[in-house]
């Protein structure tokens, strides 16, 4: 430990591998709920929409922070593997960034519009969620696969971005069941139920597939004693879901007690499937290609632009606790006047 430490080209790149890891986490979670809910925006009445568009709307804009911290992340600390993931992802890339564009605009002007063309910018919120969604979970399928582009790959990406954004409907859901009320909070809880089948059919998939792409990963997952490492992730899993199943079932409850419980408990399911990943896939970036280590910036750059995350991440934090607190509580009607 101590020669690690003093080797600032093997502690830096695990350094900032950990920081991008941890905004990507975030980012799924904050971001995926609030891409759920516009997900799920069809399936409300009108009233119910200006609701599920209240939940979200003090939160969505500063969530997207995240995805742009880890980036940066990936382009000033690893450069070589920014480089190649982009080119291999290029097109998903555009669509996600065009869906993100979308969605904000469509939220700004359904709220400015008069009624009569307010439908129009809910599909069009609608719209750039899907399209966000979809294309995070492409590009999550061929990073499992590699980023190598056969028949096979592209239908496991197609079927990772079915149950991403089917995943981010169920924690959209989740926290609907948290900040909604009445008719809107009993339906939510039946969207939470449906979308935790896709999670589980998501994660099922992804398990399956990962450990067939690379026999190193094989032999992390089943050699021992690793596989004594990695079996409290599924089991504790498998107790979560349960949990959430059983959860689900007893709402919503009187005096709204316990409506908390589902996001919290998709928060942790999520954290699980995250970590599983970053066991498997660790030390590399590029999957079989490039380990952190082979595409960090040099260390003297890794120091110094260590000082600036040090300053904005704490930032960024704090400012989203303080949002989360100040807008606690169930929704409520979200004006412009």
């Amino acid at each position: 430990m101590a020669m690690l430490l003093d080797d600032p080209a093997r502690w830096l790149p695990f350094v900032f591998a950990g920081l991008m890891g941890l905004s990507i986490l975030v980012y799924v979670v904050l971001d995926g709920f609030d891409l759920g809910v516009g997900m799920l925006l069809p399936a409300g009445s009108e009233a119910e929409k200006d609701m599920m568009i209240a939940s979200i709307g003090p939160f969505w804009d500063a969530n997207e922070t995240w995805l742009v911290l880890a980036v940066g992340i990936l382009l000033v600390a690893f450069p070589v593997a920014h480089g190649v993931i982009l080119q291999a992802l290029y097109l998903p890339v555009f669509v996600m960034l065009v869906g993100l564009i979308v969605r904000g605009v469509a939220f700004e002007f359904r709220a400015k519009v008069i009624a009569a063309e307010k439908e129009r910018w809910n599909r069009l919120f609608f719209v750039g969620s899907l399209f966000t969604a979809l294309a995070q979970g492409w590009m999550l399928g061929l990073y499992i696969m590699g980023l190598v582009v056969t028949p096979f790959t592209l239908v496991f990406a197609a079927l990772t971005a079915i149950c991403l954004a089917a995943g981010y409907c169920f924690i959209g859901a989740t926290w609907l069941v948290l900040k909604a009320e009445g008719e809107l909070q009993r339906r939510a809880v039946a969207w939470a139920r449906t979308g935790l089948a896709f999670v589980v059919v998501g994660m099922a998939v992804i398990s399956l597939a990962t450990p067939l792409v690379s026999p190193r990963i094989f032999e992390r997952w089943f050699s021992m004693p690793e596989i004594l490492l990695l079996a409290p992730l599924p089991l504790t899993a498998a107790a979560v879901i349960a949990a959430l199943w059983l959860a689900l079932g007893k709402l919503p409850a009187e005096n709204d007690r316990w409506c908390w419980l589902p996001f919290a408990l998709g928060c942790v399911l999520f954290v699980l499937a995250f970590t599983g990943l970053a066991y498997s896939f660790y030390p590399y970036v590029v999957p079989e290609a490039l380990t952190i280590y082979d595409a960090a910036a040099a260390p003297e750059s890794l120091a110094i632009i260590l000082v600036g995350v040090v300053v904005v991440m704490p930032i960024i934090i704090g400012a989203t606790v303080f949002a989360y607190r100040v807008f606690g509580g169930k929704a409520t009607s979200l004006q412009y006047d």
